[in-house]
């Protein structure tokens, strides 16, 4: 069945099928942020510095986002949090107190690391549909030129 498509319909069946992947992360994207919320967050146990726990039993805000530590503070020690996942963020409790907690992911590196991904794997499909459509070209090309020697030669 394939076979049968014209050139057309299979570029609108491409664009088609890449313009509803694209729709599905991003969709996938905000219902993982809405329905994952901030109870993923409370149910997790991240180191801290100072030992402090206000932020499991308090509200908190977060002053800083989850952030890559330092090469400096991993190598050093100095910030004990950073040793655990090399990722920490800043919190403040409504008591007032700041406390420093290991974190999981930092959010732009994910998302830089999937748009990285996705341009990449881009590129290389439409480097690889580029070298599929200009060999079906030469493959034809070569079989016109064949057939029309072999019927100016008489031998069909």
């Amino acid at each position: 069945m394939i076979e049968t498509c014209s050139r057309k319909c299979m570029l609108f069946g491409t664009v088609s099928l890449g313009i509803l992947t694209i729709v599905i992360l991003i969709l996938e994207s905000h219902l993982a942020d809405s329905l994952s919320g901030s109870h993923k967050m409370k149910n997790k146990t991240f180191p801290t510095e100072n030992n402090s726990t206000c932020w499991q039993h308090q509200k908190y805000s977060i002053i800083k986002e989850c952030h890559p530590c330092s090469d400096f503070e991993i190598k050093s020690k100095s910030i004990g949090v950073c040793i655990h996942t090399s990722f920490k963020e800043i919190l403040k409790c409504a008591n007032g107190e700041t406390v420093t907690r290991s974190c999981d992911r930092v959010a732009y590196l994910e998302e830089r690391a999937f748009w990285k991904f996705t341009i990449w794997s881009f590129a290389i499909g439409s480097a690889s549909s580029i070298a599929v459509m200009l060999r079906t070209r030469v493959l034809n090309y070569r079989a016109r030129r064949k057939a029309r020697i072999a019927l100016s030669n008489g031998a069909i």
